[in-house]
């Protein structure tokens, strides 16, 4: 698969996440719609990890040829969400919110961030140029 098809694939997939998680974050826990929501966020953003482990590194220096600095927010996704969902199940609240608190930050503002920076496909795509 082409670095732009999955590129569209974890745009469709973080976007969606992203407003959903805001969303989340601003309403009421504990509802019905926020058990759905928050599965179909969990969802989108194991996708969304899944997906950027195979986008090789566009900028900085790589591992194995591949994995760049950018990746550690894959692997921090791969591993919170379903840090989150278990101790949800658990009816551990506390770590609940402090994995999904953790995955927001770090997997959508700050990964997100990073994405409009220049040299990245998104800041030429805004701002139109590398």
């Amino acid at each position: 698969m082409s670095y732009e098809s999955l590129m569209f694939l974890h745009l469709l997939t973080v976007g969606p996440a992203a407003l959903i998680g805001i969303y989340l974050f601003l309403r009421r826990k504990g509802t019905a719609i926020h058990k759905l929501l928050g599965k179909i966020y969990m969802v989108l953003m194991l996708l969304t990890g899944l997906i950027t482990l195979f986008m090789p590194a566009a900028i900085g220096s790589r591992l194995f040829g591949h994995f760049g600095f950018i990746h550690l927010f894959s692997l921090l996704t791969l591993y919170a969400v379903p840090s989150a969902y278990l101790a949800a199940r658990r009816g551990n609240i506390v770590a609940h919110k402090s994995a999904m608190l953790g995955l927001f930050i770090g997997g959508v503002l700050i990964a997100g961030t990073f994405a409009f920076m220049p040299g990245r496909i998104l800041h030429s795509w805004l701002f139109g140029a590398a």
